[in-house]
């Protein structure tokens, strides 16, 4: 089955499509990229995103609009890649899209009385499927939370199949808006698997470098802007000793955690500090966030040899070199090495995890996300009648 995957991450910069051809069944299931790209969203509709996002009011029209929008430009994309790939649409079986999420809080919370978790990504599928005329499977955390789990990672599925290995133990690391690990221990079967967030990936960074250029910056192209700064050490102590760091996996974040609030603490903490200087802060808190989270949670549990790096930081050198000289013996690699690239690991996965879908068997990995029982995941939508 040839099988799209589509996704607009954390960041927000943009739509993610891979092409997937797959087929067999775990243990056994093959799947391999075939092409992939990513589509900027338009400025206007990227603000609404991160308004959403962040948490700021807005009446239930708005989001039911924006997410009806989303669904319009996520079939757009499909039908885009499907062009730009020279792929018949009547060749493509399936669409997986994980959709833009809004709102996540993975871990229960007193609401009307009650402890609730809740998720929730928009871009509505029926719009997928009614455009393209083919079977989306859509919203695949909220099966995992109403299990028992965080909603998140659900990455690591794809990750044990991609990165296991006989002999050799692996981290694969992919450093977007958030930053998530997915550990594979030598030999590993699927229930050996454990993952979870370590906190900030590029998001601190992206929204610094956005804040400092009037806007005209989305990100700190290869890290710039904050090679010419001196983080402050002060600032990245306080920073380090949050509780985050030390809660124990699972554990999730998201905007909610590192978004414009975490932003305007940071630059309190830094007030009258020069900007490469809070750009260099921001950007250390990743590595060094990170290499904590490897030596605290995983190195105590499982031999590493491979840190495999995708996502966004893969391209910040400060990123790097702070990983290689916190990691010791560990060899760092790059996705691209194992036949998915970085930039597109995440949207071939939710192609995958469709496709285990459309197939009714579960996808998350309860050591990742916390649920009590595996969990089929997400929701399957058909394309109008006629269609296709």
């Amino acid at each position: 089955m040839r099988v799209l995957g589509l996704l607009s991450g954390t960041s927000a910069d943009g739509i993610d499509v891979a092409l997937a051809q797959i087929d067999g069944a775990p243990p056994r299931l093959r799947a391999r990229i075939e092409n992939f790209l990513t589509l900027p969203f338009p400025p206007p509709v990227r603000r609404a995103i991160l308004r959403a996002g962040e948490g700021r009011p807005a009446p239930a029209s708005e989001i039911s609009r924006l997410n009806f929008l989303l669904g319009e430009l996520f079939a757009e994309a499909a039908l885009a890649a499907c062009r730009r790939f020279r792929v018949p649409l009547a060749k493509i079986g399936l669409i997986g899209s994980h959709g833009q999420t809004i709102h996540h809080q993975g871990r229960p919370a007193r609401f009307l009385g009650r402890p609730i978790a809740a998720t929730l990504q928009i871009g509505e599928p029926a719009v997928i499927a009614a455009r393209t005329g083919v079977p989306t499977v859509a919203d695949f955390r909220p099966a995992d939370v109403a299990c028992g789990g965080q909603g998140a990672p659900l990455v690591p599925f794809v990750d044990f199949l991609l990165y296991r290995h006989a002999e050799r133990g692996r981290v694969a690391l992919n450093i977007g808006g958030i930053a998530n690990l997915t550990v594979i221990p030598a030999g590993a079967r699927e229930r050996d698997v454990f993952a979870f967030d370590t906190g900030p990936g590029n998001m601190l960074i992206d929204a610094l470098a956005s804040r400092y250029s009037g806007g005209r910056r989305a990100f700190d192209v290869g890290a710039r802007l904050a090679a010419r700064g001196r983080p402050l050490r002060s600032v990245l102590s306080r920073l380090l000793a949050e509780a985050y760091f030390r809660r124990q996996p699972p554990k999730t974040a998201g905007r909610e955690e590192y978004g414009r609030a975490y932003v305007a603490r940071l630059l309190r903490m830094a007030s009258g500090a020069r900007a490469e200087d809070v750009l260099a802060t921001a950007t250390l808190l990743t590595p060094l966030s990170i290499v904590d989270a490897l030596h605290r949670f995983v190195f105590p549990r499982a031999r590493v040899d491979d840190l495999i790096v995708s996502g966004g930081g893969a391209s910040n050198p400060l990123i790097l070199a702070q990983l290689e000289a916190g990691l010791g013996r560990v060899r760092l690699r790059r996705a691209e090495e194992f036949g998915v690239p970085g930039d597109a690991k995440e949207a071939f996965a939710f192609a995958v995890l469709a496709y285990q879908t459309w197939h009714r068997r579960p996808a998350n990995v309860p050591q990742a996300t916390g649920a009590r029982v595996p969990a089929i995941l997400g929701k399957v939508v058909y394309p109008c009648r006629g269609n296709h």
